[in-house]
């Protein structure tokens, strides 16, 4: 994934099928190409894929683009998990989407936070109270949000179907941009063009 920010290199997961093989069509065809990383949350995430960003004007609310269909979820929480690094798919919320389906072509890459062992329990029974959801913790998970961070409160909810291999420091960049109060880049961080390296 070239940028205005740097090279991403992304591997995609083999076994989130559907999600694979859809982002490979849309790279293939050129659909990410001069869109927006429209939706920047420091210490969250960054997100792309609006199809409505590509001749978007300065200040215009994004967000709201797709290309007519879903993606059935693919969850795996326990193997892929919201770790820094994870591509994962955006979605609507379960109060519309109950089904959790994946939009076909927004997605997000996580930066998030690095927890004490401390906070992440303090957070596991604080998001327990607060939602009435229980989050249960592998091994891995603990380990890798209290060393590289991430996060953990999307675990289960959201398909994750890939991981950054090269180019942290271009997402830790991105997010670190100013923002307006929709969240979008004051200055626009543009995906130049997708290519896929088999």
């Amino acid at each position: 994934m070239v940028t205005t920010e740097g090279d991403i290199d992304i591997r995609l997961y083999d076994e989130t099928v559907l999600h694979r093989d859809n982002f490979v069509k849309l790279v293939k065809g050129h659909s990410f190409d001069s869109l927006l990383f429209h939706r920047v949350i420091k210490d969250f995430m960054i997100q792309g894929g609006d199809p409505d960003s590509k001749y978007a004007k300065p200040g215009e609310m994004l967000g709201e683009g797709d290309l007519g269909y879903k993606i059935p979820a693919e969850l795996m929480p326990e193997k892929y998990f919201h770790r820094r690094g994870v591509l994962a798919a955006a979605r609507e919320g379960d109060d519309v989407n109950p089904e959790k389906m994946s939009s076909a072509s927004q997605f997000y890459i996580v930066w998030g936070t690095v927890f004490t062992p401390e906070q992440l329990e303090r957070f596991r029974e604080s998001y327990g109270k607060r939602t009435g959801k229980e989050i249960v913790m592998t091994p891995e998970q603990v380990e890798a949000y209290t060393t590289v961070g991430g996060t953990p409160h999307l675990d289960g909810g959201y398909t994750v179907f890939g991981e950054v291999i090269s180019g942290l420091e271009v997402v830790d960049a991105i997010q670190n941009k100013r923002c307006d109060r929709n969240d979008r880049p004051l200055e626009d961080v543009r995906i130049l063009k997708v290519e896929f390296v088999k």
